[in-house]
């Protein structure tokens, strides 16, 4: 599911989703895939976990590891099966931006609906939220506006300019938090 969204996102052409902002821009500069990429990114996120919780990382945290070498496979997959997928009017990409973002954010919250392995991007936001007691939606939202801004440095300094972060990064970043956060309370008073 968030495989599918992410690549929806990317292929608008408008940027790509916040967590694989950064996977996204080094693809765009290094000869590797954005699914291999985002493998690289997920193993750090693994580890900043481990830095967070200390004590309370737990052996499970390290299936994260499978799932993320698998989302990486998936997002490879899932841009190689959309190559059809080239909007041309600007309409068409927000259309197709808008439709990864409901995507993404379905995923995301059905991840911590679950309450099992998650994607290091929403394990990562779900440590910070259990050590520091925030809110997941908008530590989310924080999360993913952070990773567009360094996304957007890393830009400027591999390519000397604003390469892979577009207003599809912002618009994704705010709603990708908002989807999952609304379904939450939406869904919790069923």
């Amino acid at each position: 599911m968030n495989s599918l969204g992410v690549s929806l996102i990317t292929k608008a052409s408008l940027g790509t989703s916040p967590i694989t902002s950064i996977p996204y821009v080094l693809s765009l500069s290094f000869p590797f895939t954005l699914g291999n990429f985002t493998i690289f990114f997920s193993v750090f996120l693994i580890l900043l976990q481990l830095l967070i919780l200390r004590k309370n990382f737990k052996l499970e945290h390290v299936l994260q590891i499978p799932i993320s070498i698998i989302f990486g496979y998936f997002i490879d997959l899932t841009m190689l099966l959309f190559t059809w997928v080239n909007p041309q009017t600007y309409i068409m990409k927000i259309v197709y931006l808008l439709i990864g973002c409901l995507i993404l954010g379905f995923g995301v919250y059905m991840e911590v609906l679950a309450d099992v392995v998650m994607l290091p991007g929403e394990s990562f936001v779900r440590a910070i939220v259990l050590t520091w007691r925030t809110n997941f939606g908008t530590t989310k939202i924080c999360f993913d506006v952070s990773m567009a801004v360094i996304a957007a440095v890393l830009s400027f300094v591999f390519t000397g300019h604003l390469n892979g972060v577009r207003e599809g990064t912002i618009i994704a970043a705010l709603l990708v938090g908002f989807v999952a956060r609304v379904l939450g309370k939406k869904l919790a008073s069923v």
